[in-house]
Parts: structure tokens; C-alpha cells; sequence
């Protein structure tokens, strides 16, 4: 079935031998094939959008959009065909997806904006509204064609617009009094300032004229001096060219001379040598002849020698392309055997190959689902503590057995410990008794500490301080 679409109208064919869909403007439905029109005229939604500033204070923002598909792109016409030609263009469902995506962008843009910003730039307002819209239609392959924005409104309870315009009629109202005032003053001192301009611009008019007569004549020397240099200067620009003219004339004169005179030695030699190539090919002919005679007598003799030698290399020749054809064919054979052994071995490791390989990528596959499973897992936890990663992170430790891990490493590096205290006496108190003003008593006192502590180190460590510093003795009473 020819089936045509109105000039407005597209018709969308779907079924066999179409892979996905087609457009046109008319078209042969087949058997297996099924078809519809739809309709691109655009359409007009009027909407109220309510928006908040970001002083929080809303307001309404009248609108209406003449929305439709976008007929100069194929994808977009692709798009809407797939998308929203399916649904009634004044249906409340096409409708409610562009009222959602012109109150989103609305609302978002508003909320970055102070309500003075909104009101002064209302033509940037609307244009970044409208850049922002048709960035999200274009996914459904729809087009603004026209959009108008009328003024804000307020919001019952909130009349900011309200309160405006009160202070702007006031504001003019008061700087209508101050105008009065001013023009009342301004006309008595205009007065008074007229009659001292009227003598001053007087005056100044006079030596104006004065300055602009001299001016005049100077200006009448000064171009009669101008076109007298110009027309010296194209009278020396004229016989310039007429003497190049002239040296040109001179230098093509001299060089039709000079190829008249070349053409004529160039026909004398020609004419000498066409007579040595005549001569050379007379030579030529005479020894091909005398050629001709030796060969005819020699051809004979020769042609019964050949006839011999050729038969005899003939029947050569024949046995050794015999016994070469015999063995080429056993070599054949050989490496026929042995391509067959290697195909059969490639041919086994590749399957083993393709099989570690199919084994890894499962593998693969399989770590890639599980981290893609833990990402989701570990995001949904990230949303319900509230993005607190220090939350998350307690919260891993917990489920995952961390805190007893540690609890338990920690233990059993304690275990077995069997800690040694030693108490050391170094008559602290009876040389604090007998007073610190010798130097000398603190490096004793410092001397003091070193026994016990190479004790604490050959007991932890089993290592002696070296011979030159001291011996360490096995008795136990300190």
C-alpha cells in the first residue's frame, strides 16, 4: 500500500526489513510492515512556574512556549517519533514532562539569583531559562520555536512587586518636588546668566572670525602649493616611463637580432649534420650486407652442429627434470606430514589457550560484578548515615570483624610476656644530704645509673656492654 503524509505530517514505518524505524514523507507499506502518521506542527504550553529567589522569597513567572519537533535533524525527528508521537501532543502527558523539565531549570537558575537581579536582567533571566530547556529537549528531539516570558507576579502573601512599585511612585513623586524646586531656581539664576553669556559669546565670535578669515587664507597657499608639487611630480612620472618604454623597445630590438642570427647557424649545422647521418647510414647498410653474406655461409655449418647438440642437452635435460620431479614430490610429501603434525598441535594449543582465556575473563566478569555490587552497596550505606565517610568507615570495621581482628593481634602480642622490674639504689638521698655544689657529685650520680641500666639490656636483649666500659656480674642483689 503508497501511503502519503500531509505537508505537516510525517509518516513512521515500522516491521519487516526495517531494523529500527523509518521516516518519510510517502512511502510503499509492505506485508509485514505497519505505519502511522504523526503530526510536527508546534504546539503552545502556558505555564505559571513558581520559583524561589535566593532570599527565599517566590514569585510566579508567567510563560508561554510554542514547543514541536525539530524537522531539520534527522535523530531529533527520530527521537520524537520513538518518544512523544506515540502520545497526544495536547495530551497531559507530554504536557506534564515540559512543564517538569521549564519548572526544574526555572527553579534551579532562580535559586542562584537575588530577586533585584531577576527583576533588572529579565532578558539574561529568560535566555539562560531558555538555553538551559533546550538543552533537556533536545533528548526528546523537540525545539523551542518561540517563547515568551511576561512580567513577575507575586505570590499571595508575599507582595515584593507590590511594595516596589509603592516606593518607585513615591520616589518619583518626591524627586518630582525636587525637580520643581530645582527649575524655580535654575530659571532665576538662568537669567541672570543669559545676559553675561550674550556680551561674552559676542566677544568671543568676533575673534573667532578673526582667527577663522586668517585661517582661510592660509589654508588657499597652502593648497595652491599642493597641486602645483602634484602636477611636478606626475610630469616626472610620465617622462620616467617613457624613457623605460623606450629601453625596452632598445632590448627587444636587440634580442630579435640576436635569434635571427642564432636561427641562422643553427640551419647551417642542421644542413651538416642531416648529410653525416646519410653518410653513416650508407656505411651501415654496406656491412649489414657483407654481415648477411658471412652468416649465410656460416649458417649452415652451424645448423647441423645445434641440431646435434640440442638433442643430446634435450634428452639430458629429460632426466634430471625426472629425477628432480621425483624428488621435489618426496620432499613434498614430507612437508605435507609435518604440516599436518604442527596444524594438529597449534590446533590443541589454541584450544587450551582459549580456554585459560574464557576461564579468566569469567573471572573477570565476575570481579567486576562484585565491585560494581560492593560500589552499590557501600553508596546506598553512604546515603543512609547521611554522606558521613568517618560513619561508613565504623560501620565496615564493625560488620566486618576489624575491631575483634585487632583486639585479638593485639592480645596474642602481649601473650607470654613475663615483664621484669628491678629497683636500683644509688645513695640519691644521702649525696642530696651532704649538699650539690660539687660538679663532681652529679657525674657520680650519672655514672650510677649505667649499671642498671646494661642490666636491662643483657635481660631483654642478652647482649654485654663491651670490656673497656665495664663487667657485669651474676649476682642478683642490687
Amino acid at each position: 500500500m503508497y501511503r502519503v503524509a500531509s505537508a505537516s505530517e510525517y509518516l513512521v514505518i515500522t516491521g519487516l526489513g526495517i531494523p529500527d524505524i523509518n521516516i518519510a514523507k510517502k512511502a510503499w507499506v509492505l506485508p509485514g510492515q505497519s505505519s502511522r502518521k504523526f503530526d510536527v506542527s508546534p504546539v503552545n504550553y502556558t505555564f505559571e512556574v513558581q520559583a524561589m529567589s535566593a532570599e527565599k522569597l517566590p514569585f510566579v513567572l508567567p510563560a508561554v512556549f510554542t514547543i514541536g519537533p525539530r524537522i531539520d535533524d534527522e535523530g531529533s525527528l527520530l527521537k520524537y517519533a520513538k518518544l512523544i508521537s506515540p502520545h497526544d501532543k495536547l495530551s497531559n502527558h507530554v504536557k506534564d514532562l515540559v512543564q517538569g523539565i521549564i519548572e526544574g531549570e526555572t527553579r534551579v537558575l532562580a535559586a542562584s539569583m537575588t530577586m533585584e537581579e531577576i527583576f533588572k536582567g529579565t532578558k539574561e533571566f529568560k535566555q539562560e531559562v531558555f538555553g538551559k530547556v533546550q538543552l533537556e529537549l533536545n533528548q526528546f528531539g523537540l525545539l523551542i520555536y518561540n517563547a515568551n516570558v511576561k512580567q513577575l507576579v507575586d505570590v499571595p502573601g508575599h507582595e515584593y512587586f507590590s511594595y516596589l512599585g509603592q516606593k518607585t511612585q513615591m520616589e518619583a513623586a518626591n524627586q518630582a518636588k525636587i525637580d520643581v524646586a530645582e527649575a524655580r531656581m535654575k530659571g532665576e539664576i538662568g537669567a541672570k546668566l543669559r545676559s553675561g553669556q550674550t556680551l561674552q559669546n559676542a566677544a568671543k565670535i568676533d575673534a573667532e572670525t578673526r582667527i577663522i578669515s586668517t585661517q582661510r587664507e592660509g589654508e588657499g597657499k597652502k593648497e595652491e602649493m599642493k597641486v602645483k608639487t602634484d602636477v611636478k611630480v606626475y610630469e616626472n612620472h610620465r617622462e620616467a616611463e617613457v624613457a623605460e618604454a623606450n629601453a625596452e623597445l632598445a632590448k627587444k630590438k636587440a634580442g630579435w637580432a640576436k635569434d635571427a642570427q642564432v636561427a641562422e647557424v643553427e640551419a647551417e649545422k642542421a644542413v651538416a649534420l642531416r648529410d653525416a647521418e646519410l653518410q653513416r647510414e650508407v656505411e651501415r647498410m654496406n656491412a649489414l650486407a657483407m654481415t648477411e653474406k658471412l652468416k649465410a655461409e656460416f649458417l649452415s655449418k652451424a645448423s647441423v652442429e645445434y641440431e646435434t647438440k640440442v638433442q643430446e642437452a634435450n634428452w639430458e635435460l629429460y632426466k634430471k627434470q625426472k629425477e628432480a620431479e621425483a624428488y621435489l614430490y618426496e620432499k613434498e610429501k614430507e612437508a605435507a606430514a609435518q604440516k599436518a603434525i604442527a596444524e594438529a598441535d597449534f590446533y590443541s594449543r589454541k584450544q587450551i589457550i582459549d580456554g585459560d582465556l574464557y576461564a579468566k575473563m569469567k573471572e573477570a566478569e565476575g570481579l567486576k560484578a562484585l565491585a560494581e555490587a560492593q560500589g552499590t552497596y557501600l553508596h546506598s550505606l553512604l546515603e543512609a548515615l547521611g554522606g558521613n565517610y568517618a560513619a561508613l568507615r565504623d560501620y565496615l570495621m564493625i560488620s566486618g570483624g576489624m575491631f575483634q581482628e585487632l583486639a585479638k593481634i593485639n592480645a596474642e602480642a602481649i601473650h607470654g610476656l613475663q615483664p621484669k622490674i628491678s629497683i636500683w639504689t644509688t645513695g640519691g638521698s644521702e649525696a642530696a644530704a651532704e649538699g650539690g655544689g660539687s660538679a663532681l657529685k652529679e657525674v657520680a650520680g650519672i655514672y650510677k645509673t649505667l649499671p642498671p641500666l646494661f642490666k636491662t639490656v643483657q635481660e631483654q636483649t642478652g647482649m654485654l656492654p663491651p670490656s673497656w666500659m665495664g663487667t657485669m656480674t651474676n649476682d642478683t642483689s642490687h
